[in-house]
């Protein structure tokens, strides 16, 4: 998956749009220790490829642990109701 934006279609709101990548455990959280001991290399640097209003929005909704917690993964993002009521939204938009 490209690091770099890029264009593309929005994983999250199905916009087609100029995309940026989310990590799904969040960079912030692979120093703490709990974290190193739960995941490998190649976890830790997964993502997604998502909008910069979807990415805003996973960001300003869930703190960086709960993000890591709960929403690690591509399902779990668009499952939470928060987000999935802001890719809803974001997709309305031009």
């Amino acid at each position: 998956m490209a690091r770099k934006d890029t264009n593309g279609q929005c994983q999250l709101c199905g916009r087609q749009t100029l995309l940026t990548f989310h990590h799904l455990i969040p960079r912030a959280m692979h120093r703490k220790t709990r974290i190193k001991k739960r995941y490998t290399r190649e976890e830790l640097n997964q993502g997604v490829m998502v909008c910069r209003h979807c990415h805003n929005g996973i960001h300003d909704l869930h703190s960086e642990k709960h993000l890591a917690d709960h929403l690690n993964t591509l399902e779990a993002l668009m499952n939470d109701p928060a987000i999935k009521k802001h890719a809803a939204w974001v997709a309305r938009r031009r």
